[in-house]
């Protein structure tokens, strides 16, 4: 159970093409490929340049010395 085959993805497709019709399915494919495409520039991005972390709670880097 939770797996989408052939027959579920059918029967998305068929509810989709009902509610947009077949005039706007294009325009919706168009614009849901172009959000996946922004997706994965962004994540390459985000790999290319990894940000700073934050020090863990414990590194406390304090310039005091031992007395």
């Amino acid at each position: 159970m939770g797996r989408i085959g052939l027959p579920e993805l059918v029967v998305i497709f068929v509810i989709v093409l009902l509610i947009f019709g077949p005039r706007k399915l294009p325009d919706l494919a168009r614009g849901i490929g172009q959000a996946i495409r922004g997706f994965k520039e962004a994540a390459e991005d985000g790999e290319d340049h990894p940000q700073a972390k934050p020090p863990a709670a414990g590194d406390h880097n304090t310039d005091r010395t031992k007395a």
